[in-house]
């Protein structure tokens, strides 16, 4: 129970990757608070992950600032601090580059980079007091500069740049704070995967691990990793979560 007695929050808990996160730190004894704008998931998830350990849903509109904010600050009355932040959530629209329009940038950084970038800011002096952790969430897409991602790849580098200055100046108080790039199984992937099966195929195969990572036991066992004090010594990293798709240099 490597988080007794310790508090964390995830963004877009209640399905998907983050509701695979939310159940991996569970599993390990942690608190966990989590937003989500799904109130029907996230009661669900509340309700599941509530036979496990001690978990607090808040319905939050990542897109509105001051909801993030309340958010954030029913988490501190309820805790009263957070040992580890987790921003895992992200919408966006794939299309072609010449067909991007700003509304594509607003829905991938409204729900994405600026998130990340308040509850980071938000966080920090309670990190600080913890000598707690942030995992931060970019994608392969950024990284391979992949087809029709145009505005998702642009707030996942912006996540990934966001991420390696505050390891930098943070890193005096204790704070690390690294990047996962998944692959993973989703319900969006599966439901593509009804829409698409042969481009879904095709992916897999591409992956020399041939398959998609499980949300809880390949993706959130690892987040877990690097918000536990066993990681401690590791900060301003990408961490290709994805069956070797992507191998950095």
């Amino acid at each position: 129970m490597k988080f007794k007695d310790k508090t964390i929050l995830v963004t877009g808990g209640a399905g998907g990757i983050g509701k695979g996160i939310v159940t991996a730190l569970a599993k390990q004894g942690a608190r966990v608070a989590f937003f989500d704008i799904n109130e029907d998931k996230g009661k669900a998830t509340e309700e599941e992950i509530n036979e496990i350990t001690e978990c607090m849903f808040v319905k939050v509109n990542l897109m509105d600032k001051d909801d993030l904010i309340a958010g954030f600050n029913k988490v501190i009355d309820n805790y009263s601090t957070i040992h580890g932040l987790v921003n895992c959530a992200q919408a966006s629209k794939n299309v072609s580059f010449m067909d991007t329009t700003e509304a594509e940038f607003e829905l991938s950084f409204g729900t994405g980079f600026w998130p990340t970038f308040h509850l980071m800011k938000l966080s920090y002096p309670h990190l600080k007091e913890n000598q707690g952790t942030i995992v931060n969430f970019a994608s392969g897409a950024g990284l391979e500069g992949m087809p029709t991602q145009t505005s998702y790849a642009a707030a996942k580098e912006a996540i990934r740049g966001i991420s390696r200055v505050a390891a930098t100046e943070w890193g005096q108080d204790n704070i690390n704070i690294n990047i996962i790039c998944p692959i993973a199984e989703s319900e969006g992937v599966r439901a593509w995967r009804e829409r698409m099966p042969e481009a879904y195929d095709k992916m897999v195969n591409e992956i020399p691990l041939k398959r998609l990572g499980d949300c809880e036991q390949d993706i959130g066992r690892v987040v877990a990793f690097y918000l536990s004090e066993e990681a401690k010594f590791i900060t301003g990293q990408t961490i290709m979560v994805d069956g070797g798709s992507v191998k950095l240099r």
